[in-house]
């Protein structure tokens, strides 16, 4: 009970298991103010508690993300998607290829070193999941920076980027964006990584 919601802790053999899922769970309840217990007892199963802020005032529901003209947000490049999730998989391509983009897509390390091999052309940005089972996004790109110097990278997670870091697995100040994302931030986010100048 004391390691349920950390990072990367599994009750699996070594290699086997990537977390819990757990942390997940605490850093999205965190992303919104909240608080998650758990209290368990043998033969009695869990009882998972959360506790979210109560809204004072319905001002907060008429509260709208900062407007941004939507033309800012297209753009016609390439981009490789790679997350295990077909859900995430699935709305993530729709969105970046409603924005423009060309999207090749990849489920992980391995089938997206496929698709670079079968794909003519520059792919301008690899936005992908941190952890996957068998190779990690960081190690994704660091195979394939050499074949593509001038391509940025956008690493995503359930997982807080400060947790992601603490345990060696993404470097600080890496191009991050946390699951679960909207809409717009994910675009803005992609618009952003593509215009650094400093993410590869």
């Amino acid at each position: 009970q004391t390691k349920i919601f950390e990072p990367f802790f599994t009750t699996k053999e070594k290699g086997k298991g990537t977390g819990l899922g757990l942390a997940t769970v605490y850093g999205i309840v965190r992303q919104h103010g909240g608080g998650i217990r758990v209290h368990s007892e043998p033969g009695q199963g869990a009882t998972f508690k959360i506790y979210l802020p109560a809204l004072e005032t319905t001002d907060c529901l008429a509260q709208k993300a900062p407007a941004i003209p939507a033309k800012d947000l297209r753009g016609d490049e390439t981009i490789l998607l790679v997350e295990d999730s077909k859900m995430v998989r699935d709305m993530a391509k729709a969105l970046l290829k409603r924005q423009g983009y060309t999207v090749l897509v990849a489920e992980n390390g391995t089938n997206a070193l496929s698709v670079l091999k079968n794909h003519d052309g520059p792919v301008d940005l690899l936005l992908t999941d941190v952890v996957m089972p068998g190779m990690n996004g960081k190690a994704l790109f660091d195979l394939i920076r050499a074949k593509y110097p001038d391509m940025k990278v956008l690493y995503m997670s359930g997982y807080m980027d400060h947790e992601i870091a603490h345990h060696g697995v993404l470097d600080e100040g890496m191009q991050f964006i946390q699951k679960p994302f909207s809409v717009l931030a994910l675009a803005a986010k992609v618009r952003e990584t593509l215009h650094d100048r400093g993410s590869y």
